[in-house]
């Protein structure tokens, strides 16, 4: 392995964990992934995951995101207020004294007091973002699909507000567990409708002020009437859900629409994206993996890769 390796970043959530290898320039040399989250941990609990996923790597010094953080974490790391910039959530990092392996220190999550939010490792995503788009540092809304949508404001490169919407644990619950999912074709997964999504968002769009909720029985009705094949009823409900997050976002636009940015998988951001459209909103720039970008953006924000080159790793528990 290169000796100009510098740092390791570790992308550390509930179900999986991902580690980059870094050289000098901030380039990426090496990537693995581990289905090894917080939950599903191997022999040797977290110290045992970052020897395993690290083997024959440079011990460098290592920076985590995500829920690794968290109070079911290996160190609970407290929220930092907004608003956020890199500079403020490096300061909020800590180190793990009980990590013999590597100077591991773990990112903050950030905290909204009014109404009450966190987020843990979505910040750190939206910090790489900005750096591989600077020009949405003005004024811009970056949406990160997911099972916990979340939806961040940032002006002047800060991040000011945001909120989280629970499209995806929404609708496995729907799917799953009520009579909107009864009836519907087994595995293999339907190829996408493109026409039942589309249509699912036009109807939440037209719900107005009355919200998805009011319409959510229209996905039963329109089965049950034959005017929706119950195979498109996934789509269908994807499209209602996803639609009501730009409903919501649009009646906050009274100062005109900021410029979108989706953080996330291709295929669930190609969803997005038709919505986005659907309300109005100018295609998004869609970015695949911010965080790796946002590991190295910490690191540097906390002074981190100057302790890498002198190979001076201090006991102190603040950056």
């Amino acid at each position: 392995m290169s000796t100009a390796a510098r740092l390791i970043g570790l992308d550390w959530g509930t179900s999986s964990m991902r580690a980059y290898l870094y050289d000098a320039d901030g380039k990426v040399v090496a990537t693995r992934h581990q289905p090894w989250g917080i939950r599903n941990l191997p022999e040797g609990g977290f110290a045992g995951a970052l020897r395993a996923i690290t083997a024959d790597w440079p011990a460098c010094v290592a920076v985590a995101a995500g829920m690794v953080g968290s109070r079911q974490g290996w160190r609970e790391v407290p929220y930092v207020a907004l608003p956020a910039d890199a500079a403020s959530i490096a300061h909020g990092m800590l180190r793990v004294d009980d990590c013999s392996s590597h100077a591991l220190w773990i990112a903050p999550g950030l905290q909204r007091h009014q109404p009450a939010d966190v987020m843990r490792g979505e910040e750190t995503q939206i910090i790489g973002a900005l750096a591989q788009q600077p020009l949405y540092q003005a004024n811009s809304r970056f949406v990160l699909p997911g099972t916990h949508s979340k939806w961040a404001s940032v002006v002047d490169g800060r991040i000011v507000a945001f909120d989280t919407v629970m499209t995806g644990e929404m609708y496995a619950l729907l799917i799953k567990h009520s009579i909107l999912g009864a009836g519907l074709p087994g595995e293999p997964a339907q190829p996408f409708a493109h026409d039942a999504f589309s249509r699912g968002v036009l109807t939440a769009k037209e719900s107005g002020a009355e919200g998805v909720f009011s319409r959510l029985f229209s996905t039963r009705a329109l089965m049950l009437a034959g005017e929706l094949a119950a195979a498109h009823v996934p789509d269908f409900l994807s499209g209602l859900l996803i639609g009501e997050e730009f409903r919501i976002a649009r009646s906050r636009d009274d100062d005109g629409i900021s410029p979108l940015c989706l953080i996330g998988e291709a295929s669930l951001c190609q969803r997005y994206t038709l919505a986005a459209r659907s309300f109005g909103y100018a295609a998004p720039t869609v970015i695949d993996d911010a965080a790796v970008q946002g590991l190295w953006q910490l690191a540097s924000a906390a002074g981190l890769l100057a302790k890498a080159r002198l190979h001076s790793f201090s006991g102190a528990t603040t950056p």
